[in-house]
């Protein structure tokens, strides 16, 4: 065979070139041809029409994340898989996710009813914002939207206001009209005010607007009050709300009323030191029995410093004082008018009161009686008999608990009491722990706040109160030794010695904690706390002790 020219050479091989980069350019384009293809479904941002159609049309199915994630812009994400058939599946090598943002802020809303929780973790602008006149439930919120809906305390639900009218005419001025103010007393400043008041919550101003009287114009007096019971105590007086009292005789500076009251109004906060037991009474609850039992239910509160989960708790004994839903004065932006207010709580003692100095003579003995009465407390009284006395034994967790518990039990039960443990799991639900105070015949606890479930003790039962090592001993009886009498309880104490303290365990005996107790108090309330309140707890010498609690089973009727 001959070999190939060079002039057939030359003309077949622009053919084979012709060919080879025909069948390149196919192998370039075919794959560009199916990555154009899917690129939609690998990348949903790619095409916004194809995105939609996916999150429209495919199911979702919610699963549990530890986290959330951010997309790149901050905004938070729920993160959730696309459920799909075994097909589609095959199309990927990993699970397709969609990221869905939060609804946007301001839409959703309209409608939305608050539930108790969500109600509570509302900011308080938003809150503001769906209740235009600061008037909130005690209980459950039906529909926070609403505006200027008020709520009843006893009922939870929404109601016309009772004892008001609205009126659009200024009032005329009253012939007797006046401020009474008493400063003199230790715990608390209060003020009544007789006539024509006008209580304008938003400026924390009450006016009380009298009739100018060409012959004898007088002086426009004024007043400052900060309505809680404990004005010695500079630090937490300085939160509550200061009130304005003024008198008036300038028409134009007296705002026309929105509602008329015909019941008297009561003016307290809710600030303070509320949340600790003790407090609650002493500080309030006492206080405001004093003040508004004469007017059997008849009287409308106006709250500072309102405390939302604090009215709720104690509504069993709010709704008794007064028929009328309460008005929280901080955020109302109406006028109330009123023939008479009083501003501030009357208030005596700790955890007490004068029958003295109180309308129509009251007594903690009265006291105890409407508390049996809000919580349907059957024993008036411990009667003799053959049963066996039933000791309570408060036992805190943490600090100032008994650390032998078990071993003060069995020596009570020995002596031929019927012994019942409680901690803070137990007094969690006050009414149902009232009941359980009440059947007991003596009740012990290291100095706290849970000793101020005597109220609830029959007349004639026995506080045993244990006073933790420190120097205690006299602001200890001062809390709870001193009301014990008026409340026709017996009290016994007992004071630790150093060996029946943790202490021991912390510091040497040596130390001044030991050899001078005062000195610790000299550094102040805080060093105070935290050495002999917050960082000791008890363990009682039974020996000891065992006096105490015969003595306390002698103290009761026979």
């Amino acid at each position: 065979m001959r070999p190939p020219t060079a002039a057939s050479t030359t003309g077949r091989m622009p053919q084979r070139l012709v060919v080879v980069a025909f069948m390149g350019c196919l192998l370039m384009i075919i794959p560009c041809f199916f990555v154009a293809a899917w690129k939609p479904t690998l990348d949903p941002r790619s095409s916004p029409n194809l995105q939609l159609s996916v999150t429209t049309t495919i199911k979702i199915q919610a699963v549990r994340e530890n986290s959330s994630i951010s997309d790149r812009s901050g905004s938070e994400m729920v993160v959730m898989p696309i459920a799909v058939n075994k097909d589609e599946a095959e199309l990927t090598n990993d699970l397709e996710i969609i990221r869905m943002p939060p609804p946007e802020e301001g839409k959703g809303r309209v409608n939305m009813t608050f539930t108790e929780a969500e109600f509570s973790n509302s900011t308080t602008d938003e809150v503001q914002k769906n209740n235009d006149n600061g008037i909130f439930p005690a209980t459950n919120v039906k529909d926070a939207t609403k505006p200027k809906q008020e709520f009843s305390l006893a009922t939870g639900k929404p109601k016309a206001e009772e004892g008001t009218q609205e009126i659009n005419s200024r009032t005329e001025g009253v012939a007797e009209s006046k401020i009474s103010c008493d400063l003199s007393e230790r715990r608390s400043d209060t003020c009544v005010m007789h006539g024509d008041v006008r209580v304008l919550g938003y400026s924390s101003s009450i006016i009380l607007s009298k009739a100018p009287q060409a012959d004898a114009p007088g002086e426009e007096n004024t007043w400052k009050i900060r309505p809680y019971a404990r004005k010695w105590e500079s630090p937490v007086m300085e939160i509550i709300r200061e009130l304005t009292l003024r008198e008036s005789t300038k028409p134009a500076d007296t705002p026309q009323c929105a509602v008329h009251h015909t019941v008297p109004a009561i003016v307290f906060s809710t600030g303070g030191f509320l949340g600790n037991f003790f407090h609650d009474f002493t500080d309030v609850l006492i206080p405001l029995f004093t003040t508004a039992h004469q007017y059997r239910g008849e009287a409308q509160f106006l709250v500072t410093n309102f405390n939302y989960g604090w009215i709720n708790k104690y509504e069993q004994i709010l709704r008794r004082l007064s028929h009328y839903q309460i008005i929280d004065l901080d955020r109302d932006g109406r006028v109330h008018c009123f023939r008479h207010v009083h501003v501030g709580l009357l208030s005596h003692k700790e955890l007490s009161m004068d029958p003295a100095k109180s309308p129509d003579g009251y007594s903690m003995a009265d006291f105890r009686g409407f508390l049996r009465s809000c919580f349907s407390l059957k024993r008036k009284s411990v009667g003799a008999g053959n049963r066996k006395a039933k000791l309570l034994m408060i036992n805190r967790k943490g600090p100032r608990s008994f650390t032998n518990r078990r071993e003060v039990a069995s020596l009570a039960r020995s002596l031929g009491y019927k012994v019942v443990v409680a901690g803070p799991e137990e007094a969690k639900n006050l009414s149902r722990f009232a009941r359980v105070v009440n059947s007991c015949d003596v009740m012990m606890g290291v100095h706290g706040a849970g000793l101020t479930n005597m109220l609830f003790l029959p007349t004639d039962a026995a506080l045993v109160q244990v006073i933790p090592w420190g120097g205690l001993k006299y602001a200890c009886s001062h809390d709870f030794g001193e009301p014990a009498p008026d409340m026709g309880i017996r009290y016994l104490e007992y004071e630790i010695k150093e060996e029946e303290s943790s202490l021991m365990r912390q510091y040497p005996r040596s130390h001044p904690v030991f050899t001078d107790p005062l000195s610790i108090h000299k550094q102040g309330w805080n060093v105070l706390w935290s050495v002999f309140l917050n960082k000791q707890s008890v363990r009682l010498d039974v020996r000891r002790f065992k006096g105490v609690l015969q003595e306390a089973m002698k103290a009761l009727p026979h």
